[in-house]
């Protein structure tokens, strides 16, 4: 990759949860994990209907090392297609996650991620755990691909710097899980 998809410092862990703070969650990153490989975009019509957003960004956590560390009762599970859930919370409408069910990833939504470590904010007191910036360039670098990418946007999502970082799929997975 070129020099300007340099990840700098890489988390960890992270942590995160909705807006009304009902669900939280933390995710591990083992020490050969890819930030490159597991950040990405999606452009399908329902990726942007459960995020009301041109595109939903991810990041790729194994699942073995996520755990929700907050009661989970107002989180839920929409099935749009078979096995994939797409987790939000029932209180305060959060989109969380995308998830195959029978894969060892959970797709976390990059802005469920807690300020700390998106951008940093609080860095001086995280005791040398985050740098000042966070790791935003590490989480959201989406070099690891876009997905329906036919359902791109001419003039708009087509032409977004962040988008082309990556290997673009045209209406089926760049990779498996």
């Amino acid at each position: 990759m070129a020099d300007q998809y340099n990840l700098g410092a890489l988390p960890k862990r992270i942590t995160g949860g909705c807006l009304c703070g009902k669900i939280r969650y933390e995710g591990h990153f083992p020490d050969n994990h890819d930030f490159k490989q597991n950040s990405g975009t999606c452009q399908c019509t329902q990726c942007r209907r459960s995020t009301s957003h041109l595109f939903f960004m991810w990041h790729k956590v194994p699942y073995s090392l996520f755990k929700w560390t907050a009661s989970t009762d107002t989180l839920k599970n929409y099935y749009c297609s078979k096995g994939n859930a797409r987790g939000f919370c029932g209180n305060c409408g959060t989109f969380l996650y995308w998830r195959r069910e029978s894969g060892p990833n959970i797709n976390i939504a990059i802005g469920t991620i807690d300020p700390l470590y998106l951008f940093g904010e609080g860095w001086e007191d995280s005791g040398g755990e985050v740098p000042k910036g966070g790791f935003g360039r590490a989480l959201a670098n989406s070099c690891g691909g876009h997905e329906w990418v036919r359902n791109e946007i001419p003039g708009v999502t087509d032409e977004l710097e962040l988008v082309g970082a990556g290997p673009r799929g045209r209406g089926e997975r760049v990779e498996a899980d």
